[in-house]
C-alpha cells in the first residue's frame, strides 16, 4: 500500500540532501569542537559555520544561537533556566500551549508560582490585549506558541513582544510549529524563541533556540561551558550540520513551499467540507499554511482515524491514550469546543514534500469514510 503521511506537525522524512550532509559528517567526526588540537579546530570551524547558517535566516547574532536536542528541551532550558533561583512569581501562557510548556507551568503552579493560563476562545490564540490585561507588578515571563501544533492558529507575536518590551518582562516564544510555514520575523521584544528540526526535514535530536544575550539564564546542562555557557555537553556536530543545511535550503525555496503547502492545504480542506457537509473547521483565527483540525460532527474521530489508518492514511486524533481509554484534544477543549465535538476531530498536517497526487487520493478516502458515518 503506497500510504499517505498527513501528519507532519509530528515529525517529517528527513530531506535527502540532507541527509547526506549529516552523513558526510559522521564519517569525518573524530574531533570534539572544544578540543584545541587540529582536528578539534576542524569541527569547531564546522560548527561556528553552522550557527552562522543559522543566525543569517533568523537575522540574528551567532551567539544568540543556542543548539538544543530539540523543542522540548528547548521550552525547559529556557524556563527552568529563567526561573531556577526563584520560589515565586507571576507567568503569563495559554490553555493551549504544546505539552512541553503546558505541563511545565502547570508543576511550577504547583510549586507556589502564580500562572495565568489565558483562554483563547474559538479564535484559537490569546490576543495581545488578552495579554496586556494580564500584566500584574510581579509578572515575570509571557511564554506563548508563535502557532499552535494541533490548529494551526497563529499568536500575534509582534504585537504581544511590544507588550513585553514595554513593560519590561521576558518574552519566550514556541517557534516549532512556525518555522517552515511562514516567512519568520522575530521582533526585539521576544526574548527568546526555541525550534525543532525533525518538523522541517532535518533529523529527529537536533534543534535550537535563539536566545537573546540579555535574558540571563542557568544552564539546565551545566558543567562543560558549551553553547556560550548556557547548555553543558558536547555539541551534537552531524545533527547540527544537517539541520544548518535545513535552513540553508528553507531560505532559498520557502516562499514556494509555503505557496505549495498552502495550495494543498486549501484544496483538502475545501473538497472535504464541500463534500462532507458536516464538516467544520477548528480555530478561527489566521493559521500557517500545513494545518487543517477539522471536526467531523456527529462521528466518532478515534473510529474515523482507525479507518483511515487501515485505508492508508496517517492522521493524527489531537489525544492521548491512557489506561486504553482516549481523552480529547486539551487544547480544543480549552478553546471551548463541546466535548462532542472535540471527540469528533481530525489534525491533518502536510509538509513541503506533499503531493498533488497524494492529496487528490486522501480527499477521496477521507469523503469515502465520511459518508459511511
Amino acid at each position: 500500500m503506497d500510504r499517505i503521511y498527513l501528519d507532519c506537525n509530528a515529525s517529517t522524512v528527513i530531506d535527502p540532501s540532507v541527509l547526506k550532509v549529516m552523513i558526510e559528517e559522521l564519517e569525518v567526526d573524530e574531533g570534539n569542537p572544544s578540543s584545541i588540537h587540529f582536528h578539534g579546530r576542524e569541527r569547531k570551524n564546522t560548527l561556528d559555520q553552522c550557527r552562522r547558517v543559522i543566525a543569517h535566516y533568523l537575522n540574528a547574532s551567532p551567539q544568540e544561537i543556542i543548539f538544543t536536542s530539540g523543542g522540548t528541551e528547548g521550552a525547559a532550558m529556557l524556563i527552568q533556566g529563567l526561573f531556577q533561583n526563584a520560589s515565586t512569581g507571576h507567568i503569563i501562557s495559554s490553555g493551549t500551549e504544546h505539552p512541553c510548556v503546558y505541563y511545565h507551568l502547570q508543576e511550577m503552579s504547583k510549586r507556589g508560582f502564580d500562572v495565568s493560563f489565558l483562554p483563547v476562545g474559538e479564535w484559537g490564540a490569546v490576543r495581545p490585549e488578552a495579554v496586556s490585561n494580564a500584566i500584574k507588578p510581579e509578572t515575570r515571563l509571557i511564554a506563548l506558541m508563535a502557532a499552535n501544533n494541533e490548529t494551526g492558529v497563529v499568536t500575534d507575536i509582534e504585537a504581544i513582544a511590544k507588550i513585553a518590551q514595554s513593560a519590561n518582562i521576558p518574552f519566550i516564544v514556541d517557534g516549532v510549529a512556525w518555522l517552515g510555514k511562514e516567512r519568520i520575523n522575530i521582533p526585539p521584544g521576544v526574548s527568546a524563541c526555541f525550534f525543532s528540526g525533525h518538523k522541517i526535514h532535518a533529523p529527529k535530536g537536533i534543534g535550537f533556540c535563539l536566545c537573546r544575550r540579555s535574558l540571563k539564564l542557568s544552564p539546565l546542562f551545566p558543567g562543560g561551558g558549551q553553547e556560550f555557557n548556557r547548555r553543558g555537553g558536547t555539541e551534537n556536530l552531524s545533527g547540527i550540520a544537517a539541520l544548518a543545511e535545513t535552513m540553508v535550503l528553507l531560505e532559498k525555496n520557502q516562499e514556494r513551499w509555503i505557496a505549495h503547502m498552502q495550495n494543498m492545504r486549501d484544496r483538502f480542506e475545501k473538497e472535504v467540507m464541500r463534500r462532507l457537509p458536516n464538516v467544520i473547521v477548528n480555530g478561527v483565527g489566521p493559521r500557517v499554511c500545513n494545518t487543517t483540525n477539522l471536526a467531523f460532527t456527529g462521528m466518532d474521530g478515534e473510529s474515523l482515524l482507525i479507518k483511515l489508518d487501515m485505508a492508508g492514511i496517517s492522521a493524527s486524533h489531537g489525544s492521548a491514550c491512557s489506561s486504553g481509554g482516549i481523552e480529547p484534544s486539551r487544547v480544543l477543549l480549552n478553546m471551548g469546543m463541546p466535548l462532542a465535538r472535540a471527540r469528533s476531530s481530525i489534525r491533518f498536517s502536510l509538509s513541503r514534500m506533499t503531493t498533488e497526487e497524494k492529496i487528490s487520493r486522501a480527499i477521496e478516502i477521507v469523503v469515502r469514510l465520511g459518508a459511511l458515518h
